[in-house]
């Protein structure tokens, strides 16, 4: 495609996604906390509910140092005013910003290369 076509090329990619379920999170939150497991799965609960309906009213979100969610609707050009119609809009999408702290947790993981050939 485009300058590259036909070109063999190569991109990294993680080896293994490490995952964090549900589980985990309330467990760890658990022995952070006095919390119960019950009351931290309630309070996850409750957070999806009041941030899924804040969303559907058009509403952001901020949850402290996680950073903040909102919808967007990606643009799109018309050549006139009459085109604009809600029909004629791109689908929302929900965009979530980190606060400086998970970004910087972000900047904070450790990269290698292994150039291991796959069969």
């Amino acid at each position: 495609m485009g300058k590259r076509k036909g070109q063999t090329v190569y991109y990294a990619q993680p080896k293994t996604v490490q995952h964090l379920t549900n589980k985990m999170a309330v467990d760890r939150i658990v022995r952070e906390t006095s919390l119960t497991a019950g009351d931290v799965s309630n309070a996850l609960i409750s957070l999806s509910a009041v941030v899924r309906d804040a969303l559907a009213l058009g509403q952001s979100v901020d949850l402290a140092d996680l950073g903040s969610f909102r919808i967007v609707v990606p643009p799109k050009m018309m050549d006139t005013v009459k085109e604009v119609i809600v029909e004629a809009l791109k689908k929302p999408k929900i965009v979530f910003t980190p606060k400086a702290a998970m970004r910087t947790a972000a900047k904070s993981v450790e990269l290698h290369v292994s150039k291991e050939k796959k069969v």
